[in-house]
């Protein structure tokens, strides 16, 4: 058996957001499914840190509950049962990193699943709250009904962010079927430089 030396493209989100994040730092998981993102941005926060985790599954948010009281990390986490569309309602400017794990719910009804006209609207209420140095990392499956429609408006979106104000890199394998992917968004600057962006579409 050959050691494998790539990582999986959740992992490797992981391994990137640990760089970032601080003890004491206000964090969002965007899409809590069940749990594995909250307990990981819990553990990196700190008891003097916060985790806002979003979901619109009651399900989402009893498996995410069970698996941070098993760790004993609940208390450094706000359960939220409404869409990440909503993320202002509840997060004030100056989190650090937000997570984005879209599609449905894993072991659920696949029916139920991020829809992107939501998705984009949680992006682009992100983009705004995040300080500069922060990150917002996006897993992106492709595989199910309707995931490629989302991924195709992301895709459209981040394409076209002012790149002196944003750095956006897409991290993808490709040599599998529909494989999940990535895609991660530095802020590099509040002011967006509104000349450099025309430029960059006319040039496009």
């Amino acid at each position: 058996m050959v050691e494998k030396f790539l990582p999986n493209i959740v992992p490797l989100s992981q391994s990137i957001l640990k760089k970032i994040i601080q003890p004491g730092d206000f964090v969002v998981d965007a899409t809590a499914g069940n749990g594995y993102d909250t307990l990981f941005l819990a553990e990196l926060v700190g008891p003097s840190g916060k985790v806002y985790s979003f979901d619109i599954q009651s399900k989402a948010i009893s498996n995410t509950k069970t698996l941070l009281i098993k760790n004993e990390l609940y208390e450094r986490v706000k359960l939220l049962q409404k869409g990440h569309e909503k993320i202002d309602t509840e997060v004030v400017k100056g989190i650090k990193v937000v997570m984005f794990n879209i599609g449905y719910l894993p072991g659920s009804d696949k029916s139920i699943k991020t829809q992107h006209e939501n998705t984009l609207l949680a992006l682009q209420k992100s983009l705004k709250l995040i300080s500069v140095g922060g990150m917002i990392s996006i897993v992106i499956y492709t595989g199910h009904a309707g995931g490629l429609e989302e991924a195709r408006a992301i895709e459209g979106y981040v394409n076209n962010l002012c790149y002196k104000q944003f750095d956006v890199v897409k991290i993808n394998n490709l040599n599998k079927k529909n494989p999940p992917y990535l895609i991660f968004i530095q802020k590099l600057s509040e002011k967006e430089d509104k000349y450099e962006k025309r430029t960059s579409k006319k040039n496009t």
